[in-house]
């Protein structure tokens, strides 16, 4: 399939949250010329989603700065395993978990392995998501509601909670918000509506935490080309994914990597309860 520009691009996959390895063009996770700083030298992260997409991007983005990482997925074992190779590939150790956000229990087990196989836990992404667009306001069901939320949202509260126990003076949480917190999305309103409770949630525990000195961040990406539109979206938004940005294009997850490092290194010390809005021109407020 091509899009408007005659540029062939990975036909729609019928199974959330998508298979980056059947994409095609695939999506760019770190820029070729991306030199590290050792900006994280000796952390450990866990990164909820980070098989594909904007958690792989992350995850190697970590890896490369020294931190060894430990990744959530829920069953897409071919692409979490890439990753596992991209992050070993830098010289740092990558945790592989597989299982279900939306139980609360598993997520505090994933933080409990996490810290007893790499040792302690510094850094925590909250990342997975998933969407399922609705033209009709009415079609969003009780079921679709409840996965939404579960998985976008109280997700995000399970393993923050789960981390308190482990995590000190100047360790982070930084949270995946979205520009559609920001402006109308007709058809993503059980989606929009739980990454709005995302930058509350981020804004409010950020000052419940400031006095123990644990950061907490968002980064709210704009559209970005990852496994999760092509399997959420019909093709012909496929094609056009992006068009409305000011650059008229959709972003690479490896021009979001770097933010999440920003955010968890010491060079975002004075930084907490902010978003950092990636989104390709898109001007929006709040």
């Amino acid at each position: 399939m091509k899009n408007n520009d005659g540029i062939e691009v990975a036909d729609k996959q019928d199974h959330q949250p998508g298979v980056e390895s059947e994409m095609s063009p695939k999506p760019e996770y770190i820029k070729p010329d991306y030199k590290a700083a050792g900006k994280l030298d000796g952390k450990v992260a866990l990164i909820t989603g980070g098989d594909s997409g904007i958690g792989r991007a992350v995850a190697v983005h970590y890896a490369r700065e020294g931190a060894d990482v430990s990744i959530i997925y829920l069953e897409e074992s071919e692409d979490a395993n890439e990753t596992k190779a991209l992050v070993e590939a830098e010289g740092k150790r990558c945790l592989l978990i597989r299982g279900d956000v939306k139980d609360r229990s598993f997520c505090f087990d994933a933080v409990k392995q996490t810290v007893s196989q790499l040792g302690k836990l510094n850094i925590l992404v909250n990342n997975a998501g998933v969407q399922v667009p609705q033209k009709e306001f009415t079609d969003i069901t009780e079921a679709q509601l409840e996965t939404t939320f579960k998985t976008n949202i109280f997700a995000y509260f399970h393993f923050a909670a789960a981390a308190m126990d482990h995590l000190g003076d100047g360790d982070t949480i930084i949270n995946t918000t979205s520009v559609t917190a920001y402006r109308s999305s007709p058809n993503l309103i059980d989606y929009s509506s739980t990454k709005g409770a995302i930058t509350t949630f981020t804004r409010s525990l950020a000052t419940n935490l400031v006095k123990k000195n644990i950061r907490v961040n968002a980064v709210a990406p704009g559209p970005v080309w990852t496994p999760l539109i092509v399997s959420t979206f019909d093709e012909e938004k496929i094609k056009e994914f992006g068009s409305e940005t000011a650059m008229e294009r959709a972003g690479q997850p490896s021009e979001l990597g770097p933010a999440y490092v920003f955010l968890a290194s010491d060079d975002a010390s004075f930084i907490t309860g902010q978003v950092i809005h990636i989104n390709g021109g898109e001007v929006v407020n709040g």
